[in-house]
């Protein structure tokens, strides 16, 4: 098993939580909160996190006896269009967090390949990659307005809520158009 070598942390980035203070005895916990920046758009195509937003990361970091289990919520301001009648939504996305990162020397990180578990580098956790994650795989591909929301009139566009409940669009097979002239 061969492991890349990734560039070391800066325990003062925002987003990187240091366990050196807090002992490695399994039920030893930390808290860990921080209000995170975000400087790029971050989410899929019909909703997102805009860049600018602030993202509110409270976590617990616990010690197992294979590393750090890192749970809690982050929550951040969702913005977009509904994906069956546009209208715009805005939101707040709150998603559950539980990720354990190896320690170093644990049997674990000897046994699993680089890509399978999350490690700790050094004393220290990139909660990075988990916040990141957790967030977009949160949010919907077809993000909607409500539930129930009805979409558009497929022959008019207009949006069904604000149609009369008896509306409708006569169509006409093309093939009987030339009688229609007749009358």
């Amino acid at each position: 098993m061969t492991m890349k070598k990734t560039p070391p942390l800066d325990p003062k980035a925002p987003m990187v939580a240091d366990t050196r203070t807090m002992s490695r005895a399994p039920g030893t916990v930390k808290e860990w909160s921080a209000d995170l920046d975000i400087d790029d758009r971050l989410g899929l195509d019909m909703i997102a996190i805009p860049a600018g937003s602030t993202v509110k990361a409270r976590l617990n970091l616990t010690a197992v006896s294979e590393g750090i289990l890192v749970t809690g919520t982050v929550k951040a301001p969702v913005t977009g269009e509904c994906g069956r009648c546009l209208k715009a939504i805005e939101e707040t996305l709150v998603v559950d967090v539980n990720e354990l990162y190896v320690f170093e020397d644990s049997t674990t990180a000897e046994t699993t390949d680089e890509d399978e578990v999350m490690r700790l580098q050094g004393e220290l956790i990139d909660l990075e990659p988990t916040i990141r994650d957790a967030l977009v795989f949160a949010m919907p591909p077809t993000p909607l307005c409500r539930p129930d929301c009805p979409g558009l009139c497929p022959d008019c566009g207009a949006t069904w809520d604000e149609l009369p409940d008896d509306h409708g669009h006569e169509v006409m097979d093309p093939r009987w158009a030339a009688l229609k002239k007749l009358l």
